[in-house]
Formats: structure tokens, sequence, C-alpha cells
């Protein structure tokens, strides 16, 4: 508002120098003295410019802030989005919507829109002025001026459809090459590079022909106000320079007169480029609401309480879940699913159906089964990225959904199937979770991942830097780091999803090893695709077709269920009914 005032005073000043040029012209006629006159002249044109000047900065200024404060609120809602929202909208249309859509409403929300009100506001007193110079000639220009006009107001909601579909199209752009450079390597290895290339040309192909439509619109926009101008110009010429010879108009009537002629360009110009950036802007803010649109987990900053941060080892002891806030059934239950139905879309076929459950408190539970039986659901529901469409998620008897997500998420150390690692440091990787962690406490967890081989062949130990998503390590390096993480989390629960799927039989027998040892002391629950990870398992749930086909030992499923014991001989384990197969105790 401050940026617009002074705008408007330093716009006044066109206002005025018609006037103060015909008052120098009759004086020149008369004989009068006009030094005066022309330094003030001077005076008001540099004050003009200079009040302008001010202006556009306090202008340019606040168009700054608002794109930094929507920018903030749009990140802020990106990172709060539900894991489902991605399945819909692109990442990379995403972050077009924060970098491009918030550019286009910098200018749509300052510059334009004050354009527009300035342009509105100096054009409105210009034809006043006019009017009061001489009628006359104010009802040509003012004929003009609707003929013009009205074919203009025509051009601008094409103009606006055009910047909608350029935009869409940028977006379209992001997300393909989001989706291209995710998947690098693959698309080296399988020499896709040129046809990824032809799907992303088409993309900018599309964005040219957008942009190309309406930069035609625009110009055609752009034009009318010159239009207006030279029209007039050449009508007033006419009839004022015949009006002039026949005495009915003073002279110096029509220099002030034509003088506004020319000062009317800008105005008009303003009116025009005003209205069409405020068209385009238009467009960002339909994509930036769509944003807000899109299903976002609560904004729940509620502390994360009893996370036993105190606890010397890597998670916290089984005794932990004594007294937990509201605890519920039985405080010998860690996890419980009870009759929980889900699908991942509202047409979609179910992915668990049904499914019953308990995870005792201590030892280890492992989920296992075939590919597609929903085992990685059954984490994703329990760390609420989704919510269950009927049935009860418990954790430490509560209904997770009466837990805020941050509370429940400190509780649990989750480890990802593709174990991701971010750009950074090993240090930075491994602290991610758990900042204030202490050095005792990171040398305990490098221990138990057997990670100290690595630290110690880096360049700079810990402070190596990793790469972009850990390009720099193995994949069973980067799941070991991922292991490492959630254990200084310290969580009640362990989730580990396909732990050892990228490690060596060498550095699974350790890692496994390593497990066996914090089950002994905490709650593990674990998705194992090879079940020599989980034979020493207290539990093992058999989940098939969304539903829990059996659970037992390793050995009471070997005797008891045919799927089970045909996965147990595919992997070349001891699948005789009858045999004998150790497990570690509870406790």
């Amino acid at each position: 508002m401050l940026g617009t005032l002074v705008s408007s005073v330093g716009g006044a000043t066109a206002l005025a120098t018609p006037l103060l040029a015909r008052e120098f012209v009759d004086r020149l006629g008369s004989g009068r003295p006009i030094l005066g006159l022309s330094v003030l002249l001077c005076g008001i044109v540099l004050a003009g410019a200079a009040v302008a000047a001010g202006g556009r900065y306090l202008i340019d200024r606040t168009a700054e802030e608002i794109v930094r404060d929507v920018r903030s609120g749009l990140v802020t809602r990106l990172l709060r989005l539900r894991v489902g929202a991605f399945n819909t909208t692109p990442p990379g249309d995403l972050i077009s919507r924060v970098t491009a859509d918030t550019t286009l409403l910098r200018h749509a929300t300052t510059n334009d829109l004050v354009d527009l009100l300035l342009g509105t506001v100096v054009l409105l007193g210009m034809v006043g002025f006019m009017a009061y110079l001489d009628p006359v000639l104010f009802g040509v220009v003012a004929v003009v001026m609707l003929v013009v006009g009205g074919a203009t107001a025509l051009v601008l909601p094409r103009q606006g459809a055009a910047n909608r579909r350029a935009q869409d199209a940028l977006g379209d752009i992001g997300g393909h090459l989001e989706r291209a450079l995710g998947a690098l390597r693959t698309i080296k290895a399988n020499g896709a590079e040129q046809r990824e290339a032809r799907v992303m040309h088409r993309a900018v192909e599309t964005a040219r022909d957008e942009g190309i439509t309406a930069a035609r619109w625009s110009a055609v926009a752009s034009s009318a106000s010159g239009l207006v101008v030279q029209l007039s110009f050449l009508a007033v010429f006419g009839v004022g320079g015949a009006r002039v010879a026949d005495g009915s108009l003073p002279v110096s009537s029509l220099i002030a007169f034509l003088m506004y002629l020319f000062y009317l360009f800008s105005p008009i110009n303003q009116l025009v480029q005003g209205a069409s950036g405020v068209q385009a802007g238009m467009a960002a803010v339909r994509r930036i609401e769509e944003v807000d649109a899109l299903s976002a987990e609560p904004d729940d900053r509620t502390p994360a309480i009893g996370t036993g941060r105190g606890a010397p080892a890597g998670v916290v002891p089984n005794g932990a879940f004594d007294g937990y806030p509201g605890g519920g059934r039985s405080a010998d239950v860690a996890v419980a699913f009870r009759a929980v139905r889900f699908r991942y879309a509202p047409d979609g076929p179910d992915v668990l159906s049904g499914v019953d459950f308990e995870v005792p408190v201590g030892g280890m539970t492992a989920l296992v089964g075939p590919s597609g039986a929903g085992k990685s659901t059954v984490f994703a529901l329990l760390e609420r990225f989704y919510e269950a469409d009927s049935g009860v998620v418990e954790f430490a008897g509560r209904d997770v959904r009466d837990l805020s997500i941050p509370q429940l998420r400190a509780d649990l150390g989750y480890v990802e199937q593709d174990a991701p690692v971010l750009s950074g440091t090993l240090r930075e990787n491994l602290l991610f979770a758990a900042p204030d962690a202490s050095a005792a406490q990171l040398a305990e967890a490098l221990e138990q991942t057997r990670l100290n081989d690595l630290v110690g062949r880096l360049p700079d130990g810990l402070d190596t830097l990793v790469g972009h998503r850990g390009m720099n390590l193995s994949g069973g390096e980067r799941q070991r780091i991922a292991i490492a993480r959630a254990l200084l989390r310290r969580p009640r629960v362990l989730l580990l999803d396909e732990a050892t799927s990228a490690l060596d039989g060498l550095n699974e027998l350790s890692l496994r090893d390593a497990i066996a040892e914090v089950a002994r002391v905490s709650t593990v629950l674990i998705i194992a695709h090879r079940l020599s990870t989980v034979t020493m398992a207290r539990q093992i749930l058999l989940l098939d077709a969304g539903r829990i086909r059996a659970r037992g030992t390793h050995t009471e499923l070997i005797d008891s269920d045919d799927l089970y014991r045909s996965l147990a001989m595919t992997q070349l384990l001891d699948a005789e009914p009858g045999s004998v197969r150790r497990t570690v105790p509870a406790s």
C-alpha cells in the first residue's frame, strides 16, 4: 500500500505537466517571464522520477517478501503431505510450483497489480483533465478508446487460458526430469537416454507452443495500447487543428491536450500489462492452491513424550512400555492390528483384508510372505503414512490415530526397503534422526552395524561426503547406515523392511547377530524375504493376499504350512517337516 501510494504521487506529476506546459505557451505568447515556470517544470519532472523510483523499490521489496512467505508455506505444506499425495502428483511438478509459479505470483501480486491500479488512477485523472480542457476532443478520444478497449477485453481471457496451459506444461517438464534423474543409472544401463530425452523434448515443445500462444495474445493486447494513442493522436490532430484554425480552440490548449495523449500511452500500457500479468498470476495461484487441496498430515507439533532418551543402548528397553500414556489392553503387546482393511485407491483392490495380529513386547516378530502380500503396507499404516479404511492399528495399547504423529514416529525406528541416504556427510546421515546423540552412542551404533571398517576406509572418516543419494556407497553400506540411524533414534519398536536384502552372506550373518542382540532387550518387527534372517524369530506371521495365513515359529510353520515350507525350500533352508530349528528366546 505504501509503495502504491508513493508511486501514485510520482504518477501525479504526469497530470500536472501538460497544464504547466499550457501556461508556458501562454506566457510565451504574452511576453511574460518563463524562467521560474521552466525551473518548476524541470523540478516536477525530476521529483516525479525520484518518487516513482522509490515507490517501485518498495513494491519490489514487498514482492520478494510475499514470495518468501508463499514459498516457505509451500515447502512446509509439501513436507507435510501424506505419502499417497505423491502417487498422483509428480515431485518435479510440485517443485515447479515452488519455483516457477511463485515467480509469476511475485509479479502478479505486486508489480502487475500495482500497474493495474496505478494505470487506472492515472488514466482516470488524465481523462478528467482532457474533458476539462476540451469536451469535443475528449469525445473523439473516448470513441477510439471504447472501440479498441472492447477488442482488447476479448483477448485477455484467451491469454489467461494460454498462460495456464503454459504453466501446466512447465510442471510436466519438471515431472519428467525428476523421473529421469531419479533413475539415471537405470536409464544409462538400458541405453534409454534418447528415448527419455524425446519424452522431455515433447514436453518442452508443448511448453514452447503454449508459451507462443500466450505471447501471441499478449502481443495483440500490448499493441492495442499503442494503437489507442496513435489513432487518438491522428483524430485529435485533425479535429483540433481545424478548431485552432477557426479560432474556437487556443493553440496552448491543443498542445496540452496532445501532451495528455502522449502521456496516455503509459497508463494504458500499464493497464494492459497489468491485466496480462494478473491473468498469468491467476494461473499460478490456481496451481499453488492445488497443493493446499492435497491431503496432508495434521500440523501436530506435540512433543514426543516418554521416548526413553536416557537409555544407554541403541533402543529403549522393554520396560519402557510400562506406564506408556493411555496404554490400553495389555502391557505385553507392543503393536496390534485388529480387523484392519486397507486399499490404496477407493476403487482399487484390498491390500489388507481383515488383518489381525499382535506383536508382543520384546523379541523379534517377522512378517514374511510372497511379494505383494501387503507386508510393507503394515509398516506404512503403523507409521501413519496412510490411514486404515477400517479396523484399528494399536501401538502400546492405544489407537495410533489417538497419538500425535511426532509422538508416534519418535517411538518407532523405521528402516526402509531401499535404505535412502541423503546428500551430506556420513556423520550427518547417522545423526539425522538423533542430532543430540553422544559420541559413545554413535560409536555403539557403528559397532552394532559393523560400520567401523567403512569409517576407517573413508578419506575423511565420518565427515566424508557420501554423494547424491549415497552414490559413493554400496547398497549394503547404505542399508547398514539406515539401520544405525534408526538405532541412534532409540525407538521402542524397531521396524526393519528387508534390512539385509543388499548384504552379502558374511555381512548378513553379522547384522543378523546384531539384530538378534537388539531383539533380546527390545522389540523388533522385521519384514524379510530371506527367511534365513528370521528363523530365530519369536513369532513369524505369514502374510498372503492381504491376510494372515499362519503364525508360529520357523519350526512350527515348516511342519504346518505348505506355502511357508515352499518358501523355505526355495532358499535351501531346512524345510523337512519335524526338523528342529533353534529360536532365540524373548529375553
